[in-house]
């Protein structure tokens, strides 16, 4: 019978706090119980009853079980010690790998449904949910976990970290991950001196002998229930609550009196703008949406206009769902609402729509295209909708509208959100035919789901278009490109999950620009140039949005709890709108007839500090100059610049002073092992927030993991770090790491970014990059001649690979290798990349190379042999054949960042310079002038010869119109 343990027996605990996450273990809690499997498996086996309980329960901390959990043994050697044990128990032959099979079999592999109810339940209120595992390594090296990772915020698996419950450290750990104190989580488990430990830490903890049972203790506590939950709706937010008793009354009266019953009332998680009930009374399922609380933005939040438009396209035969009554008296439930039937259909959450079948998703996307295409073809004064918004100049006014409501919201200053109220106004597209438009008719919405289409549960049809508070009448060309913005979203952005970086052949999915034509087929309008400009108008629309739910969370009127954090990422999508802006002035410019070169004048300015530089920007001297590149730190945003002048202060007080002790290491019989200075130096620059810096916003748009820095604003730290050489570790931000880094963050699978992007972004792991071969022209990575086998779940690779940077470092644990899966496949379809652990049997890395005489110790850049080594089939990132497609994406930012570095390199060489003209010191090891020349040699062919560099810019020169 479950229990939900007070513990007062153990201990006096904190004062109790509102639970804010909820622990669950995996076996005997989510999955089916081991210990029952056990009992049935020693039946089967003739195996004497109890002997698997007593050979995990008997011994100390080093008998084989616990070992195993740990990650100390593999599931072989697991295998022999615990048939030892289980022999000196039973005195017989044990047959212990039947038994883990049986353990992880597709029986025991099955996550009961009343859990998996319960967690969406949880998650539907607002609290985390994670999952605290003694877990195991299977004979395939990947750990046992068969559960849909998504439904947790954490997952603390013991194989991984090396301790085990009930060590208090695990629990730790699991807390600080969650970001909760322990009395405000609970924690569900089956045996009790697990239960036990965690309660002396102060968590609230519940022990699960029947889950049924145990699911009630937890509805109790939690205070809400954990089945039968409306899909995407929670309890009410007490900042968020109606009045129960004014509202019966008045669905008495539309509904009629013979409506009786109890009146339930649960909120939608979504609907942030205008809050969203769902409404139970008697046998009528409804939806009210009403105006938020508090003072408002002029003419926002209009839901008699969203009423009147449901019932005019009702009537058009638009899929809607059936308004029922309109209420202006705001003494009901506080501000006035409407009432309309609940549309029961399926919700796709994640729009590269996981589950179905390529056909499934075209037909999907197909229907959606259909319906938008139906709205923009309606007869307005056949609806009577010809005074619903004025007719022409849409655009311009949409642009002025959202300009003020930011405006009117703004907390702080966004730079590209002014270079866009800035260029916007002046690149205004020609005009298109009127017709209605949504609005917000997007193929996500801002909270990860297209939660604005409700499509029919079996077949592609969308049964209700949601959410009219923006319609108007409009230019349609809007409406399709907001309903495109998820095509240049990466699918790690949680706000508005993206397909960016889908392969969308595959999935079966149109591209935006295949979904514009099919629109235009369905209209019979010919494709319109300005796309650009639609694209860079949307994602600037958003970014307001944004930025006004962000302002309302501060002063508690956003009805999500989400508002406050997805308020922040309005700068991600305005540096998405600017980058748009600058493909549309790109084309432009292309279409413009061909000019005799002319003069023109040139504005320099020179940057002061302690290694002075040059800044050149070359602008027309005109009041109409377009926005350019920011060439100077002072044309940062606010928190750039004080990035930048506290990475300054610290290179002047810590990394300069440094740079000797360093350079005479790298010279010393010590050499090839770490200096403890770099240590103690990253350290530093931990603590005082200056690491990770590199990572790119459009890669981590919820500044996860970086610092949230555009590629354009990293350049100027960048550069600044390439005045030492010693610099980017120091600060986390070296190569090959960062290139490693941003590859698992953009392909590698959570598991994956679990095992080796955490250590890396901790600085406590390094890694390698290896694609160049000697017998090949490596610099195209299409002539890699290295094999990768499929054999038995596993990967086999082979081959001779050298200047692997970084390979030599004693704290090198991962590689990322580049080999071929399918010779015979399309040029760029052929590779593939695996992630290998250095230690794996095979590997030998046979010697160092040196540039220009230099062995760059401790890290070196190895030549590697890869012989016969065998890598689990779940060490592969993004799929077969995606390996070009991978180097592509790496390479890029890479060649930004050494640019940088070189710039900074100069400006260093420059300032010495000035101190002391280029004699003999300089080819010394007392200067790091060596190094540099060394190095920006190398560079011109370490990611691709000048050659190839050149040839490619031809050719898309070449090419060009």
């Amino acid at each position: 019978m479950g229990l939900l343990w007070l513990l007062q027996a153990w201990g006096s605990r904190p004062a109790a706090r509102a639970c804010r996450a909820v622990v669950f273990d995996m076996g005997g809690v989510l999955l089916p119980s081991p210990y029952a499997c056990a009992r049935d498996w020693e039946v089967r086996n003739g195996v004497p009853p109890g002997t698997v309980r007593r050979a995990v329960a008997c011994g100390r901390h080093d008998r084989p079980w616990m070992k195993y959990m740990r990650g100390e043994l593999t599931a072989d050697e697991f295998v022999r010690a615990f048939a030892r044990q289980c022999f000196d128990i039973t005195n017989s032959p044990v047959p212990v790998d039947s038994f883990l099979s049986d353990l992880t079999s597709k029986e025991m592999s099955q996550q009961l449904p009343a859990m998996t109810e319960a967690i969406r339940c949880i998650r539907a209120e607002g609290l985390k949910t994670a999952v605290l595992s003694n877990n195991f390594y299977l004979h395939s090296g990947a750990s046992f976990l068969p559960l849909d990772r998504k439904q947790f915020d954490v997952i603390v698996e013991s194989c991984r970290e090396g301790i085990c419950k009930p060590d208090p450290r695990i629990y730790t750990l699991c807390l600080e991950r969650l970001g909760v104190q322990p009395n405000e989580s609970i924690f569900l488990d089956d045996i009790g001196q697990n239960l036990k430990a965690a309660a002396q830490l102060g968590m609230n903890t519940l022990k699960v002998d029947d889950p049924e049972v145990a699911l009630k203790e937890l509805e109790n506590f939690l205070g809400f229930p954990l089945r039968g939950a409306v899909p995407f709706t929670r309890s009410v937010r007490p900042t968020m609550e109606i009045p129960q008793v004014p509202l019966q009354k008045y669905l008495e009266n539309v509904l009629g009196s013979h409506t009786t019953g109890s009146l339930l009332i649960r909120q939608f998680s979504h609907g942030q703008s205008n809050p969203t009930y769902y409404v139970e009374y008697g046998d009528r399922r409804l939806v009210l949406r009403k105006k938020p609380p508090g003072k408002l933005l002029p003419s926002a939040h209009a839901v008699e206009r969203e009423y009147r438009v449901l019932r005019a396209l009702a009537e058009a035969g638009v899929p809607v769902p059936r308004a029922l009554a309109f209420c202006e008296d705001s003494s009901i439930i506080g501000t006035p609402f409407y009432l309309m039937e609940y549309c029961a259909g399926h919700v796709y959450k994640d729009p590269s729509l996981p589950g179905l079948e390529p056909s499934q998703r075209r037909a999907i996307y197909a229907a959606m295209n259909q319906v938008l295409a139906q709205i923009h073809s309606v007869d307005l004064k056949a609806a009577g909708l010809e005074d619903y918004g004025k007719h022409g100049n849409y655009v311009q006014r949409q642009v002025q509208t959202w300009t003020k409501q930011y405006r009117a919201t703004e907390t702080h200053t966004i730079p590209a959100m002014e270079r866009l109220i800035e260029w916007l106004p002046l690149h205004l597209p020609q005009a298109h035919q009127v017709t209605l438009v949504h609005g917000d008719f997007s193929s996500l919405s801002f909270w990860s789901r297209l939660d604005n289409l409700i499509f029919h549960p079996e077949r592609p049809q969308v049964l209700a278009v949601l959410d009219w508070e923006l319609s108007t009448l409009g230019d349609p060309i809007s409406d399709v490109a907001y309903s495109c913005m998820a095509h240049y979203l990466p699918s790690s952005f949680s706000l508005l999950k993206g397909l960016g970086n889908c392969d969308l052949t595959h999935l079966g999915i149109p591209t935006a620009e295949e979904h514009f034509h099919t629109y235009c087929g369905h209209m019979g309008i010919p494709p319109i140039e300005g796309w650009n400009f639609y694209m860079a108008f949307s994602f600037f629309r958003v970014a307001a949005i944004l930025q006004g739910v962000y302002k309302r969370s501060l002063t508690g009127q956003a009805s999500s709890a989400t508002a406050e954090s997805g308020g922040k990422q309005a700068e991600s999508m305005a540096d998405l709108a600017w980058d748009f802006a600058t493909k549309e002035g790109f084309r432009v410019f292309k279409a413009m007839p061909p000019m005799t070169p002319s003069g023109r004048p040139y504005s320099t300015w020179a940057w002061q500090g302690p290694f002075p530089r040059r800044s050149y920007v070359t602008v027309p001297h005109s009041s109409s100059a377009p926005a350019h590149l920011i060439l100077s730190p002072e044309g940062l945003s606010g928190r750039a610049q004080d990035l930048y002048r506290r990475l300054r202060r610290f290179m002047d007080a810590h990394v300069y002073p440094a740079e000797q002790a360093l350079r005479d290491h790298q010279v010393s019989q010590t050499r090839w092992t770490l200096h403890p200075l770099v240590e103690e130096l990253k350290g530093k620059a931990k603590s005082e927030g200056l690491w990770n810096l590199f990572l790119p916003l459009e890669t981590d748009p919820e500044v996860r993991y970086g610092a949230g820095l555009t590629n354009l604003e990293y350049a100027h730290l960048c550069e600044l770090m390439g005045m030492s050489l010693h610099a980017p570790e120091i600060f986390n931000c070296s190569a090959p790491d960062t290139g490693n880094m941003e590859v698992l963050l953009r392909y590698g699978t959570e598991e994956q970014k679990e095992r080796w992007l955490q250590p890396l972004l901790d600085g406590e792991i390094r890694s390698c990059f290896a694609m160049t071969e000697p017998q090949v022209a490596s610099s195209d990575a299409t002539n890699i001649e290295s094999s990768i086998v499929e054999e038995e779940g596993f990967y086999v690779l082979n081959g001779h690979k050298w200047w692997i940077s970084g390979a030599l470092d004693p704290r090198c644990r991962l590689c990322v290798f580049m080999g071929k899966t399918n010779p015979g496949a399309p040029r760029h379809k052929q590779q593939s990349m695996l992630l290998v652990p250095m230690d794996t049997p095979g590997v030998t890395v046979t010697r160092p190379l040196s540039v220009y005489g230099l062995d760059d110790p401790p890290a070196g850049h190895g030549e590697i042999l890869f012989e016969n080594v065998r890598v689990p089939k779940a060490n592969m990132l993004l799929g077969p054949g995606r390996g070009f497609e991978i180097a592509q994406g790496r390479l890029g930012p890479g060649r930004i960042h050494h640019c940088m570095r070189l710039i900074g390199f100069a400006e260093r060489a420059l300032a010495l310079m000035k101190e002391r003209a280029f004699g003999a010191a300089g080819l010394s090891s007392d200067y790091p002038l060596a190094q540099f020349f060394a190095w920006a040699r190398a560079l011109r062919l370490a990611d691709g010869p000048d050659e190839v560099h050149r040839t490619t810019v031809a050719k898309l020169e070449l090419q060009a119109p």
